[in-house]
């Protein structure tokens, strides 16, 4: 923040909060509203400086900027009077169907679906290191002989862990994917 010029231009899709950050801050600045694509601002020479929303920072790292501040964090909240829909009605199985919807995405994050092709006689080691939701999914390969194929849900945290310990069982042809949705 101290590397801003004295009354840096921002541009930003929310200018309100945009202003009341730096009036708190006791900083003058020139906010330039803007809707989408706010990170080519600087670029466009239409500013010094984005507000912005982002998650990951990735947009902003692609566009050569990086972060400075905070200005808040938010988090969506589904809110519902607990009487508003009777058991049973359209209104409450429609909630239901949203809520189980987002409770699979949120299940899902930072969780990878793996594949893989095992030697049978390694079956027992490869339940040690797949050990998945309720255990590694074990399916013949079609002429596999010698091999099956395992798939497991995994943390994605500790993938390429997983997949040193594969190889090391003379696992072949492994596959990791992501999961856009975990359902129970």
């Amino acid at each position: 923040m101290d590397d801003l010029s004295d009354f840096p231009r921002i541009a930003t899709s929310f200018p309100r909060v945009t202003q009341r950050f730096f009036e708190r801050l006791g900083r003058r600045v020139d906010i330039v509203p803007v809707s989408g694509a706010t990170e080519v601002a600087p670029h466009l020479g239409v500013a010094d400086v984005v507000v912005d929303l982002t998650s990951t920072g990735s947009t902003l790292r692609v566009n050569g900027l990086r972060e400075i501040a905070t200005i808040l964090e938010s988090s969506a909240q589904l809110v519902v009077a607990r009487d508003a829909h009777p058991p049973g009605s359209d209104k409450a199985r429609a909630l239901d169907e949203l809520i189980a919807a987002l409770t699979s995405v949120l299940r899902a994050r930072g969780k990878r679906y793996l594949m893989a092709n095992v030697p049978r006689t390694a079956l027992e080691d490869i339940k040690r290191v797949l050990p998945g939701l309720n255990g590694p999914t074990v399916v013949d390969i079609l002429n596999g002989g010698a091999f099956v194929a395992v798939h497991a849900v995994v943390p994605a945290s500790t993938i390429f862990r997983t997949i040193a310990e594969l190889k090391t069982l003379g696992a072949e042809g492994i596959l990791v994917t992501r999961i856009e949705r975990l359902m129970p």
